[in-house]
């Protein structure tokens, strides 16, 4: 028995032990719930009191006998009511409508007009609230003030003939000699707020002229938003408002700041031909729907950055006078720019496009272009477009690292499209940046590497190189950006210090002269044809260092001494020489300067290749002198055979030793007047392999300085085809088959 109750009283204590248990449980969670009810945000419209009162007449000439006052100006309180505009009310909503406008166009100080808090059913028309005034015309009221009426003013002029010049396509002959009304538009001249205000019906607000402030922070627009053609003379915030049908600003002005940040656009939106002439505000909002932005005018800067836009966005035919913010914003549709004037820079840093973004016919002015660092952009699911031969030059990318991909991905998708001369910018750019990173791996101090001295002498406190040598210690730098963890460096010093220095492991010789070179054969690459990207560079490059060869082949063929005989050239040839020189060179010379980026470092890079070597060759020519014999006869000689056009790819520069072959090769004839141009003739088959003659070296008598040069020119040349080609293969699709494979 003893067991028997022993047993039944364990398990008495083990169910109350467990239902204590199941008691801590269920509180332990209520509190949590408790918790993130509280600190869970919450809708705008929901943080709203839920106690409202009921608006009657009563209480509406109570509030409007004794307005209160907001910031200096005396307003009519209509906060945290229930107003009940539906039409099974109509008594009320027409004195209502009433008996405000008759307190709001009363002459005197304006009257402001605060709905914060409230929940309005039925259809709300604001644009029956305001005095009416006509569009055009000098007819005003003399209840507005001076300043009212030069806010009036600003607009009127254009307003007047777009209205009448709308009104004159769509008037019928019928009906043309009747009298038109003027057209009018609602002036509220008290400002007008709507801070978490509920319209559960549709609210009209159109062709209103607002002369003071519009605070709609966090109102809920149950239905449509009419605000087509309204005015705002002051700043206006809309921040956290919900659309949830359609928002409507067609042609409206905002002459002041305009904010929209976090707004939420649930249903269409349209902002067709309107114009902010200050800054607009629309960061982190959301478009569900369709967005309509063409023929906007963006006379401030337009803040578009973290925006969602879940459907098709079009911003054709617009302005954007200023800078426009498209940061870490993200397009799940097309998005589309087609025709839009842009002053400024567009920043789309970390944006995201995953449909397409049309740039077509877009005109960028000379400070404008597209800044696209950590765009994310697959080109086998999205496209980015514009003008063939424009889009690749407006995108800018400041630094290589971290946008590899992406490089690589605009590459993809203009080759798809079929623009390579974009693709092929894009692969200029992009060396051009491996370029800056190989220089400044070249002369940056490496912070993993360099002593305390050192990091002070660029630019680091002795404090910050102390923390910089503790931190290595424990973990080597993989990027310069992990500068920025250290509580001693800022973003300033960082700022200061980032084109100095890099964060890579440490080098031996081996590497440091492998990087150099790297950059050697990059910077010719990159200044002699922008990296192939560009024929008509390496065709102007080619130009020049023709005829300076040409040249100085005729120099030392024709002049070679002055005593005991002369040899010389005559006058006439000597002027055809350097006429046909000048002319040669200044064609090469602008062809450069149009093509380049960078026409002198271009100039001087092409300087130091045909320069130095030939003046230290012909120098050493006329310092010893020549004494051998056939000294009256030319060192170039020509195949008599023949007299045609050539490509002689496999062309050696010295006559053949065979006998059959130097019968046929006869020397140049001094006497004719056409004879300096065989030099040029000889110059252009020596360096591209293409000429009407085959010109060569005799092989008898021939001093070894001349032949030095001519073979450093025809070696040069075999680097010059390779470019050639090279541009050729990558600017004309198709044209590579034909060279790889003929």
């Amino acid at each position: 028995m003893r067991w028997l109750f022993g047993n039944c009283w364990e398990h008495r204590s083990e169910r109350a032990i467990a239902s204590r248990f199941i008691r801590k449980i269920i509180c332990l969670l209520l509190l949590c719930s408790l918790l993130l009810g509280l600190l869970w945000p919450q809708p705008s419209w929901a943080a709203a009191p839920l106690e409202r009162t009921l608006l009657t007449l009563d209480l509406l000439q109570e509030r409007l006998r004794s307005p209160a006052q907001s910031e200096g100006i005396r307003t009519i309180d209509l906060r945290r009511l229930d107003i009940d505009l539906r039409p099974e009310n109509a008594m009320f909503r027409d004195q209502f409508y009433r008996l405000l406008q008759t307190q709001l166009q009363r002459a005197g100080s304006p009257l402001g007009l605060d709905l914060s808090y409230s929940v309005i059913q039925g259809e709300f028309a604001g644009n029956q609230l305001g005095l009416r005034a006509p569009m055009y015309g000098q007819a005003l009221s003399p209840i507005f003030t001076t300043a009212e009426q030069e806010q009036l003013r600003r607009d009127r002029r254009r307003l007047s003939r777009l209205s009448e010049l709308s009104r004159s396509l769509i008037t019928t002959p019928n009906v043309g000699t009747q009298a038109l009304a003027p057209l009018q538009i609602a002036v509220f001249r008290g400002p007008l707020k709507l801070a978490q205000t509920r319209f559960v019906g549709a609210a009209n607000f159109s062709n209103t002229f607002f002369l003071n402030r519009v605070e709609a922070q966090g109102t809920w627009f149950g239905q449509e938003a009419d605000w087509s053609g309204t005015r705002f003379s002051q700043p206006s915030s809309f921040a956290g408002t919900i659309f949830n049908q359609e928002a409507r600003f067609r042609s409206s002005i905002f002459f002041e700041r305009a904010g929209f940040n976090q707004s939420q656009f649930q249903g269409l939106v349209n902002f067709q031909s309107s114009e902010f002439q200050g800054t607009a505000n629309f960061s982190q909002a959301m478009f569900r729907q369709f967005a309509n932005f063409s023929r906007v005018q963006w006379q401030g800067n337009a803040d578009l950055a973290q925006t969602r836009w879940q459907e098709v966005a079009q911003f054709n035919k617009g302005r954007f006078v200023q800078s426009c913010f498209l940061t870490e914003a993200e397009f799940e549709q097309p998005v589309s720019f087609r025709e839009v004037q842009f002053s400024r820079p567009v920043n789309l840093r970390g944006a995201s496009i995953l449909e397409q973004a049309d740039f077509s016919d877009a005109g960028f002015s000379k400070a404008a272009y597209l800044n696209v660092p950590g765009l994310k952009f697959d080109a086998d699911h999205a496209k980015f477009l514009g003008n063939p031969g424009q889009i690749g030059r407006s995108l800018s990318v400041p630094v290589l690292q971290g946008n590899e991909s992406l490089l690589r991905n605009l590459v993809r998708n203009f080759r798809q499209l079929e623009q390579i001369s974009d693709a092929n910018q894009i692969e200029y750019k992009t060396e051009s940046l491996r370029l800056q990173e190989l220089r400044q791996r070249l002369l940056g101090t490496n912070i993993n590497t360099a002593s305390v001295p050192r990091l002070v002498k660029i630019g680091f406190s002795a404090a910050q190189a102390e923390a910089i040598v503790q931190r290595r210690v424990e973990q080597p730098f993989r990027a310069l950006t992990e500068l920025l963890t250290l509580d001693s460096i800022d973003l300033a010093d960082y700022i200061k210090i980032r084109d100095r220095a890099i964060a890579a492991d440490s080098r031996n010789c081996v590497g440091w002269v492998l990087d150099g070179l790297h950059w050697l054969c990059l910077s010719l690459l990159l200044l002699l044809s922008r990296y192939g990207t560009n024929f008509w560079l390496v065709f102007g490059v080619e130009i020049v260092a023709i005829a300076y060869f040409g040249v100085l082949f005729w120099l030392i063929d024709r002049l070679r001494r002055l005593r005991p005989k002369p040899i010389v050239p005559t006058l006439y040839e000597t002027i055809a020489v350097l006429s046909s020189f000048s002319v040669l060179s200044l064609g090469g010379l602008v062809t450069i300067f149009q093509t380049s980026d960078r026409p002198w470092l271009t100039l001087a890079c092409l300087a130091v290749v045909i320069v130095p070597v030939p003046l230290l060759l012909l120098g050493r020519l006329y310092q010893q002198g020549r004494y051998h014999n056939l000294m009256d006869v030319s060192y170039f000689v020509e195949e008599g055979s023949l007299r045609q056009l050539r490509l002689l790819i496999g062309r050696m520069p010295i006559m053949p030793r065979f006998p059959l072959f130097q019968e046929r090769y006869v020397p140049l004839l001094w006497d004719r007047r056409w004879n300096w141009l065989n030099y040029y003739d000889f110059s252009f088959n020596n360096l591209l392999r293409f000429g009407f003659n085959d010109i060569r070296l005799r092989d008898r008598d021939m001093p070894g300085l001349i032949t030095t040069l001519v073979w450093y020119q025809w070696s040069l040349g075999i680097l010059f085809i390779a470019l050639l080609l090279w541009t050729l293969s990558r600017t004309i699709p198709g044209l590579n088959l034909l060279i790889y494979f003929k």
